[in-house]
């Protein structure tokens, strides 16, 4: 019986392959293809798995086998496998060859995988380069993947790796990395805030590549339950492929993931109405200019009733399509943000003290800096929390948690991370709402509004660290003391150099 591969070997094994055939192309490129073969190998060998399962039942009976195929989860026409293109791969025309055999994929399976190789062309000159450095990348990326043997691998495995391999990537895409990927300890403490529980619809209206939402469903299945629905919005194309074939490798295929502008054109409606969520989480892009301001005013689903943000930093424009898409009195956001969003004036103040008036603001959490490949900058978590606002079940709670965990980090050479430690601490205050010196405090409306709608929380966590005082007067008493030595170690040197020089 062949050995089934465990995480850590394989998340070796995959980067290895992926890492061997790299080119010239940058990371955030690269990883499109990398990714897209790693699903792609995963098919072929899961179908190849299932075929040696049916044909110890019906035996040589192959259109037997094929129909009991095409009734499983998905089903891969035998002209399209990993194994028939591996056996093509030293054809002149390899990148249009695998894209027919993709696409066919794409045909046989209209229901959970239509248009997810949509975005990737590996017979793409303008992405690839010509022919022969096209090819020899194509075809060193079919031979590594050709080595490996996904036919033992777990599901949840091969969806780990997945991760895995988009975390990698992410730490060489630089600042291109925020478009894809949000840091794994980020996203941990982020889905535990969130609190998310069995029932809940759970959306994410800037998914990347959909590694918030995965981590929701899963402390939900932590607790028992597969009772959940997720939902989510990507503007990139390529990163909405990723979003969808990661849902896939997670077994969650009835996910529902749009591709689309969602300040412009959200696609998450029924009844032409925006869709309401139990949970919406997100980690947006900070500041994000051309938002689309200029059709703010006019917006059909009138999101922005309290402000128009800048048409510049589109924080708050992210920030009131999820407060909108969270269900009344009930429904709850956690969401990412720059620290300008907790006091940036005019238009943002205006949003701000309207969200506060409306008693939506629950609890605001600072972090420290350099949390992100993305930026150095310290950024914060708000949870806004719309069982708050009237009829809610919390309507009578008015005080908003301010947590100071600036210093709550685990410090790296490039980039600095949060410990399960520092995770754990966070959550522990949120979740008991405890007020802990120079940490958490909670404060009521009226001191807010003394602030002018201010949320800078050293406003209200005080953090001032008193330096140990000094005693002069012993301080120098001891130099006094030591002088004699320092005299004697003086003459000492003098003599040692003196014998050096008759030396």
């Amino acid at each position: 019986m062949t050995n089934i591969i465990r995480q850590e070997e394989l998340n070796r094994i995959l980067w290895q392959a992926a890492d061997s055939s790299r080119t010239s192309l940058d990371a955030s490129v690269y990883k499109d293809y990398v990714l897209v073969m790693l699903f792609f190998k995963y098919l072929s060998d899961l179908s190849k798995k299932r075929h040696a399962k049916y044909r110890e039942r019906f035996g040589n009976d192959e259109t037997r086998i094929q129909e009991k195929m095409k009734s499983d989860r998905f089903y891969l026409p035998p002209d399209s496998s990993f194994d028939h293109i591996y056996s093509m791969h030293e054809k002149d025309n390899i990148g249009e060859i695998i894209n027919k055999a993709l696409h066919n994929i794409e045909d046989h399976n209209k229901e959970k995988l239509d248009g997810i190789f949509s975005g990737i062309d590996f017979n793409s000159e303008a992405t690839l380069g010509k022919v022969q450095s096209r090819n020899k990348m194509i075809r060193h990326l079919i031979n590594d993947f050709h080595k490996i043997d996904l036919t033992n691998v777990d599901e949840d495995v091969i969806g780990n790796s997945y991760m895995y391999m988009i975390e990698k990537f992410g730490s060489q895409a630089g600042k291109m990395a925020g478009e894809f990927f949000t840091p794994k300890h980020v996203t941990a403490l982020l889905s535990k805030l969130a609190q998310p529980k069995d029932g809940f619809r759970i959306c994410d209206p800037a998914c990347g590549s959909g590694g918030l939402l995965i981590e929701a469903g899963l402390r939900i299945e932590k607790q028992g339950s597969k009772n959940y629905a997720l939902y989510g919005q990507e503007s990139t194309g390529s990163t909405y492929q990723l979003a969808r074939m990661n849902m896939f490798l997670h077994d969650k295929d009835s996910a529902r993931i749009e591709w689309g502008d969602t300040l412009n054109n959200p696609l998450l409606v029924e009844d032409d109405r925006l869709m309401k969520f139990d949970l919406v989480i997100a980690n947006p892009p900070f500041s994000l200019k051309k938002w689309g301001a200029e059709n703010a005013e006019n917006d059909k689903y009138n999101r922005f009733f309290r402000g128009i943000p800048p048409k510049d930093k589109g924080d708050f424009a992210f920030i009131s399509h999820m407060v909108e898409t969270a269900r009344p009195k009930s429904g709850r956001v956690a969401v990412i943000v720059p620290h300008g969003v907790l006091f940036r004036g005019e238009a943002e103040g205006k949003i701000r003290q309207a969200l506060l008036e409306e008693n939506l603001i629950d609890t605001v959490i600072g972090l420290s800096s350099g949390l992100f490949q993305t930026t150095g900058i310290p950024v914060a978590i708000l949870i806004i929390d719309r069982s708050r606002e009237a009829g809610g079940a919390n309507e009578s709670r008015k005080d908003v948690l301010f947590i100071e965990a600036s210093r709550e980090l685990k410090a790296g050479k490039a980039q600095n991370t949060l410990s399960q430690e520092n995770i754990d601490k966070i959550y522990n205050t949120y979740a008991n709402r405890e007020e802990i010196e120079k940490f958490s405090r909670k404060v009521m409306p009226d001191e807010i509004r003394e602030n002018d709608f201010n949320l800078n929380i050293t406003r209200y966590v005080d953090t001032f660290e008193e330096e140990e005082e000094i005693d002069i007067l012993a301080s120098l008493k001891e130099l006094a003391e030591l002088e004699p030595e320092l005299q004697k170690l003086e003459k000492e040197m003098e003599q040692h150099l003196k014998e050096l020089k008759i030396q």
